[in-house]
Order: C-alpha cells, then structure tokens, then sequence
C-alpha cells in the first residue's frame, strides 16, 4: 500500500485546493509538528484578506490592526498592487543583478526621489536594510572620516529593534532577542533613547554613526520629546557623523508623513526602509542614501540574489503611487486623530497610556491587568493586535481604513478592556 506525498496531492490538485481543505485546527497542528518554534502566533489560521478585514477558515471576520507590523499599509490584497504583479509576472520575474533591468532602474530612482535622498541599494528583508546601513557606515568611516580599520563604532537606543540578524540583536537591549545567540560582533555602543546629552557625550573619533529608530515600535511605540530629531541631526553634523533613521515600520505615511523624521528638520545620510515597500504582497526593502555614503560601495561589496528584482521593483513603484494618488499621508494624520480621540473617550482606567503619532499607536494597559486574558477578549471580539514590550498592544491598521472602521475598533476595544 502507497501514501500519497504531499507534494503528490500539490501535484494533482494544486496548492489553493490543497489548502482549502486544511481546517483551522489541522492548519495550526501542522505548523507546530513541522514549523521551528521561533513564533508563537494568535490562535487565528487566516485564510482570506480584503483590505481592512481578514477571516479565518470558519468564516469569523476581524479587523486587522497588526497589518504585518506595517507592511499591509495598503490593505490586503490592493487592487492596483495585485494588477502590477500580476502583469510583471508576464514579462519578467528576477534575472538576478548580475544583468540591467528597466524595473529596477525606475525603482531607483523613484525611491530616491520619494525619499528626498541621492542613491538606493536595494533589499529583501529590514534586517537586510538595516545590515546593508551599517556596512555602508563602518566604509565611509575607514574611507571618507579616516577612522582607523576595524574601530568604527555605531551608537544606537536602548529598547531598540532593528531585526533578528546575530549582528543586530547583539546591540539589543532585549534579553530574549540576544540569550543563547552569542558571541556577538563588536563596534556598538548603548544609549538611552531618546537622550541627545547621551548621544554627544558617547560620540568620539572613532564613531561613524548613530542608528535609530525614529519611533519604537517594537519597543512600545517609545515617542521621543519635539526637538529630539532635529537635535540629533545638528549634533551628527557638528561631529562628521552619520546620521542613520531606522524607517522600516515608521516608514511611507505610518506617522501621518512619507517618513517620520520629516516631524522635524532631520534628513539622514542613510535610511532603512521596508515593510510597506513591497505592498502587503512581497518582501522589498531598501538602504537609501547620500551620494557620498552610498558611493563606498564597489562592485563586490555588497549583494542579494533577490534584492532588486523586476518583480519586486513593480510592486514597489505601485506601492509608492498608491501612497500619493490615496493620500496616505493625510489619511493616517486624519484617521490617527479619530482614533485617539475615540480611545480617550473611553474613558478607562484600564489604560494606563496611549501613545501615538498618526496610525502608529501603543496602548500601554494599567499595572496588575491580566494581558494575556485582554489578548483572548481582543480575538473574542474580532480585533487582532498583539501584546508588545512594556504591556503595551500596538495597533497598526492599514492606512486605507476610513472612519466607520476607526470606530468600530474604538468599539471593540472597549468591550475587550471591560470584559478582563
């Protein structure tokens, strides 16, 4: 007697009609025999997303307010974004770097045109970008600032979060992002964030960079004081430092502006950007720069298989359009306003702290309240959020959410922090 593989019942049936009959209980039993263990996810198997909303296998709707972390900012499944992959993949997928494209080249260029900054290098993943940013720094210092080889340091936040790479989370401050990883590279100093005296008192040298996020997201949507960005960028030039902004999750309209360091005058000479990039359907991120850091790199350097493929770049160039013809920017200032007054107007003693900017917000719960029994009445009432650092649930919607939804989910919230 023979089993059919897998791979076979794919083969004859084809994967939508192998999936669909996947129940909720087999889809989260099959992950957790087969899948590593690095995620604990929210007891929901997704099956379907239209913008806003998502449903599971049982046909229970919810209203996303985790949005990939941001990357769904354009809502599940856009319309203009699912038409431009779908008509890239009738031309051309991914040639690989080693050859031109006229996708990649408008990418570029438009991402340096969006982001007021000279040159591009393209990515994957934010941790990629991220990686990609602090190559570039260390460069510059040994072949523009003179710092002598392999001493260039980087400052960076304490609660920061910049990926999972074993470069990047060993300048973690988080003990369970680092524990059991080591030995961890060299060349990164600590700061409290948020401090520009801790930030010009660490500066020396040998410092190429500071590296920071210009809200914590990951750290508990962590909002530092008016005039902390332009500060930081006056102390960068006073000091022949580079200036690096951690834009992945703040990034293309979350904050109610393209980038979020735009609040103030605080233009980097590097940036991170990802997430949104690749329009809730691909991974696409990118370093983006001055012409005089981005310019170290020579052929060799640096590189990706995937970063910077035609497919990629379309939805990419989509995504960025979307933006301005939709107004997101505006939409996130406007939506993100409603939704903090709704919230306020709870009037809960149950929340402890709301900190926002734009469609970017933390809900810090009060001392003593159970969160994981508050997470099991935000999924009973059809909201997915999550629990980050500091009792704090991040709320982080598409930007194409319009009024009824934002009180809809002022709504839920409040039955969710009346039941616990």
């Amino acid at each position: 007697m023979t089993t059919t593989t897998l791979l076979e019942e794919i083969t004859a049936k084809g994967v939508s009609a192998v999936s669909s009959e996947l129940t909720d209980s087999e889809a989260i039993s099959m992950t957790e025999q087969y899948g590593a263990h690095n995620y604990k996810p929210l007891p929901v198997n997704l099956v379907r997303g239209d913008g806003c909303r998502v449903w599971d296998g049982a046909g229970k709707e919810y209203i996303d307010c985790i949005g990939a972390y941001s990357a769904v900012a354009h809502g599940h499944l856009n319309p203009a974004i699912v038409s431009a992959i779908v008509e890239q993949l009738h031309r051309m997928a991914v040639p690989s770097r080693a050859f031109y494209a006229p996708e990649v080249a408008l990418f570029m260029k438009g991402l340096a045109e969006y982001a007021g900054l000279d040159m591009v290098c393209p990515m994957n993943t934010g941790a990629e970008a991220v990686e990609t940013c602090i190559k570039l720094a260390r460069k510059w210092a040994y072949t523009v600032k003179g710092v002598e080889q392999d001493k260039a340091e980087i400052i960076v936040g304490e609660g920061n979060f910049h990926g999972r790479t074993t470069t990047i989370v060993g300048f973690s401050t988080e003990p369970g992002y680092k524990d059991g990883f080591g030995p961890f590279t060299p060349g990164f100093k600590v700061v409290p964030f948020g401090s520009l005296a801790a930030i010009e008192e660490a500066i020396h040298p040998n410092t190429a960079a500071v590296l920071l996020e210009p809200i914590q997201a990951e750290g508990g949507v962590i909002v530092p004081e008016e005039g902390f960005m332009a500060g930081l960028r006056e102390i960068c030039d006073r000091n022949r430092v580079l200036l690096i902004w951690d834009e992945v999750q703040t990034g293309f309209c979350r904050t109610g502006k393209r980038f979020a360091w735009q609040w103030e005058t605080a233009r980097p000479d590097l940036m991170s950007v990802g997430k949104p990039l690749g329009g809730g359907v691909l991974p696409v991120s990118a370093a983006v720069g001055t012409r005089e850091v981005v310019e170290v790199f020579v052929p060799g350097d640096h590189g990706s298989t995937f970063g910077g493929n035609p497919l990629g770049a379309a939805v990419a160039l989509t995504a960025m359009a979307e933006m301005e013809r939709e107004g997101l920017s505006d939409r996130a200032q406007h939506m993100g306003g409603r939704l903090a007054e709704g919230l306020a107007s709870l009037g809960s003693d149950r929340i402890k702290e709301v900190r926002w900017r734009g469609l970017l917000f933390g809900i810090e719960v009060a001392d003593g309240l159970d969160t994981k029994a508050l997470s099991k009445a935000f999924l009973e009432n059809a909201i997915l959020t999550k629990e980050t650092r500091q009792r704090t649930f991040r709320l982080t919607p598409p930007l194409i959410i319009d009024e009824p939804t934002v009180d809809e989910i002022v709504e839920r919230v409040g039955r969710s922090l009346a039941s616990v």
